[in-house]
This record gives C-alpha cells, structure tokens and sequence, in this order.
C-alpha cells in the first residue's frame, strides 16, 4: 500500500515533499491486467501545500507486456504515466478534490486508475506492422508469402457475371 504519512505535515503553503515507491503489479489489484506488467511498477512524485488543498503529482514507471493485434507477437514497453490529484481534508475546500483522513493519503486508486485509463484500445509492434497473409497466417513483418489475396471488388460482381455468359 503506498500511504503519505501527512500527520505531521502542516509545511507552509507552496512548500512540497517528494515520494517515491515500487510495488508489485498485484498490489494494485489491477484484475486481469495483473499479468500484464512485468517487473515493479515505480511511483515518483511530490506532494505539495497549495494552501486550499494538497496536491499529489509525479509519474508511474512499468514494463508492460503485449501482444500485436496485427501479426499476434509478443512485445514488451516501458510506459511513463504522469499523475496529478488534489486532495482535501474537508468537503467544499476545492471543488475536484478527493478526501483524505487528514492523516494519510493513500495513492493506491490514483495509480491503478492512471494505468487502467492509459491503457490503449489497439498496440502495435510498430507503427508500420504488416500483419498476417489472410489465406495461410504467415507473419508478414517475416517476408511475403506466395498467396492469391486478390479480393474482387463486389461493386463490379455483376460486370464479371456478363463475362462468364458468354
């Protein structure tokens, strides 16, 4: 669990600490997506008095594996995700502010919730993946294969059948 111990922390507005912490991807509770990230997942960030709330922002680090939707291989990258809360101790202090005990804040949603949101609708191996042959599935980022893929237009379908009537 990644708390900030803010007991003591009554430092004067404008003033920040810095944080930094690893935890595993299981920690998170990160569901499914557990089995994604590789490695620790590293949290560095500051906390600072901006005088009506406290305000948590920084960046999440993690090794996150894939697969292409294109050609189907296995990839891995590091992703750096930048964060940024503001936390209150009343309700009314800020309007966007999320609550805390007065206590501890404790960054466990945060960070679960800026790597959900990151997470992208397709991934690529690189930007200008071949992907599969539709007729025998080989990978064409590995070389061409000899397969007919011409697809006949259905526009001209019946221009072709006035062909074969003769």
């Amino acid at each position: 669990m990644m708390k900030l111990d803010i007991a003591e922390a009554t430092f004067p507005i404008g003033e920040s600490r810095t944080f930094s912490f690893a935890v595993t991807p299981e920690s998170l509770e990160l569901g499914d997506e557990d089995r994604r990230f590789r490695g620790e997942i590293r949290v560095d960030g500051t906390l600072m008095n901006t005088g009506s709330s406290l305000r948590a922002a920084g960046t999440v680090r993690a090794h996150r594996a894939f697969v292409c939707d294109r050609c189907l291989a296995e990839g891995e990258r590091e992703i750096a995700l930048d964060f940024s809360e503001d936390y209150a101790k009343t309700p009314g202090e800020t309007d966007e502010a999320v609550l805390y005990d007065g206590e501890t804040i404790v960054l466990d949603d945060l960070v679960r919730d800026t790597l959900l949101v990151a997470e992208p609708l397709r991934e690529l191996c690189k930007s200008d993946c071949k992907g599969l042959c539709p007729v025998c599935g080989q990978n064409l980022n590995e070389g061409q294969c000899d397969c007919d893929t011409f697809v006949p237009d259905p526009r001209l379908a019946a221009l072709e059948s006035l062909l074969k009537n003769d």
